[in-house]
């Protein structure tokens, strides 16, 4: 599908708020929408939360300020929210619900009805309970209305000049709790700790952090797992690990996957 597409669909809808986390998706629908449409009917309506890192936050809102795309920020509750915080299967449901009950209102304040999200073609085949709630709140996904992939967002990028087009995919940190793994901001900060560790050894790529109690399991994307594979670049990982707060730590030989989580509690899209 061509870019084309999406700015007919954009030309469509005169004013758009997006729920905007800075990455791949919402940063290339965000910065489509600002060229169509022009910075005044574009507002990105950022929800800040322990479950999103402080590090993606500030990136998302460095990029906002130099496509100049208007960015709000607001505070979402769900850890206090008890079905979320139990992190069943279906918590993003829960998350989502959340979000979107506190964004849609922010944005027909400021006068845009019409809100969209990051939502791409790949996202579909995939399970995704954020999606339900999405609907129930009139929420518009035009990535993948339109059949636009994860591959060709990042191609589009690419030519805009968008960092993003080469980001890894960073879903929220509850993802790296098992499922049935109660959800608190002590863990979430663990985890964020230890990937911000990682990452300052100069690891990029892919990278995950699951969080086993007291045991880490590192993921890596395969180049980077080979990369530190030798007996002293993996005591830096452990190191690296270890100083966040875990005591133990796993180096996963299958590198990245995924919906790894997904996979070890068997669901599969209905």
């Amino acid at each position: 599908m061509s870019e084309q597409a999406l700015i007919s669909w954009l030309r469509g809808r005169g004013r758009l708020a997006i729920g905007y986390s800075g990455g791949v998706d919402s940063a290339y629908l965000a910065a489509v929408a600002v060229d169509t449409l022009g910075s005044a009917d574009v507002l990105a309506i950022v929800g800040r939360s322990a479950s999103y890192p402080d590090s993606q936050r500030r990136a998302a809102r460095e990029l906002a300020e130099q496509i100049g795309l208007p960015v709000l920020e607001i505070d979402t509750d769900e850890l206090n929210d008890p079905r979320y915080a139990a992190n069943p299967t279906n918590r993003c449901y829960f998350c989502k619900t959340e979000l979107w009950s506190r964004v849609v209102p922010a944005a027909r304040e400021r006068g845009f009805d019409v809100v969209a999200d990051g939502t791409n073609a790949d996202d579909l085949r995939d399970w995704r309970p954020g999606a339900q709630a999405a609907r129930e709140h009139g929420i518009q996904s035009p990535l993948a209305e339109l059949g636009i992939s994860k591959a060709e967002i990042r191609a589009y990028s690419k030519v805009r000049g968008l960092p993003t087009w080469q980001q890894p995919s960073s879903p929220c940190l509850s993802s790296r709790l098992p499922y049935g793994t109660p959800v608190t901001v002590g863990r979430l900060r663990r985890v964020e700790a230890a990937e911000a560790a990682l990452r300052s050894l100069g690891i990029r790529g892919d990278l995950r952090v699951r969080h086993f109690g007291e045991r880490a399991r590192v993921e890596l994307a395969l180049d980077e797992l080979q990369a530190w594979s030798t007996p002293d670049a993996t005591a830096r990982i452990v190191e690296a690990v270890t100083g966040a707060g875990y005591e133990e730590v796993e180096i996963d030989p299958r590198g990245f996957r995924s919906g790894a989580l997904n996979q070890l509690a068997q669901i599969t899209r209905a």
